[in-house]
């Protein structure tokens, strides 16, 4: 193991070509400095310094062990950075759904890490039900989600109106089987689209399937099935099904742990306005 310690009484010396200047560096005595060298030579089993010369030199040795001792310390200095400012601020954590408007979201996120300089704010997107067993499990200090069925513990909830949704150029409504466009096993709106149409009796098959809000909505827009989406992510490319099953009761739900301190109480407060915009309602 190399002691970082002697590694950088070692660059030092490197650096100033004497034992004084590196000692006042480093805020040693020049006999502390001496020593540690020595102990860092002795350790490698090879000399490091060309003492005999007026100006130090480094070794062979020397000259490729300060490579590597130069990038030991910036890690070094780096990962403590890093843990110190942790410690410090401290980290807030927020899920939020894939498709929740980022248009609005974004920048409101920009200005909170802007203003609210004592936390680290850490965001992580995806679907909603992943995101809610992570928050259940401490992984989210605040958590927007889709939920059919909003949990007891949620501080507040606003309806998500669905619609079914076609392409504008390419209907596919009239296919047979009725090609869906889903998201991934365990995503929103997969589960209700199914019994909605087996209830219809009607045919139906996966034609596309992610992950992704942008690639559903593309995916419908292209032609290539029809899609249950929230109203508010529709594209002058799609159409609204009429013929189908209203689905009915998605809600988006906000949720936050207790004891969350001054930043975490602000970021809850902005989703909860932000949540009033989305829905419509009055601020």
């Amino acid at each position: 193991m190399l002691d970082h310690l002697l590694l950088r009484s070692f660059v030092a010396v490197a650096d100033c070509g004497n034992f004084t200047r590196a000692a006042e560096r480093l805020h040693l005595t020049q006999s502390t400095v001496s020593q540690q060298i020595r102990r860092l030579e002795y350790s490698l089993g090879y000399r490091l310094l060309d003492r005999s010369a007026r100006q130090i030199q480094m070794t062979t040795e020397g000259e490729q062990l300060c490579s590597y001792a130069r990038r030991i310390l910036a890690l070094h200095d780096e990962a403590e950075d890093v843990l110190r400012h942790q410690h410090s601020e401290g980290v807030l954590r927020l899920g939020v759904p894939e498709d929740f408007a980022a248009e609005r979201l974004i920048p409101l996120l920009a200005n909170f890490a802007d203003t609210q300089t004592s936390v680290r704010l850490e965001v992580s997107s995806g679907l909603s039900p992943e995101l809610l067993r992570q928050y259940r499990e401490g992984q989210f200090d605040v958590l927007l989600s889709k939920q059919m069925n909003p949990g007891s513990d949620c501080l507040a909830a606003w309806p998500e109106p669905l619609c079914w949704v076609d392409s504008r150029q390419r209907p596919a409504e009239q296919r047979e089987p009725l090609p869906l466009v889903v998201f991934a096993p365990g995503g929103l709106y997969r589960q209700e689209m199914i019994q909605a149409l087996e209830m219809q009796a009607r045919n139906w098959r996966i034609s596309y399937s992610s992950t992704s809000l942008a690639s559903v909505c593309a995916a419908v827009a292209a032609g290539l099935g029809i899609s249950l989406l929230p109203r508010r992510v529709l594209q002058a490319e799609h159409q609204i099904i009429d013929s189908l099953p209203a689905i009915e009761g998605m809600h988006l739900t906000l949720y936050a742990h207790p004891n969350l301190g001054q930043a975490g109480n602000a970021l809850k407060e902005r989703l909860y306005q932000l949540c009033l915009e989305q829905a419509g309602l009055p601020r």
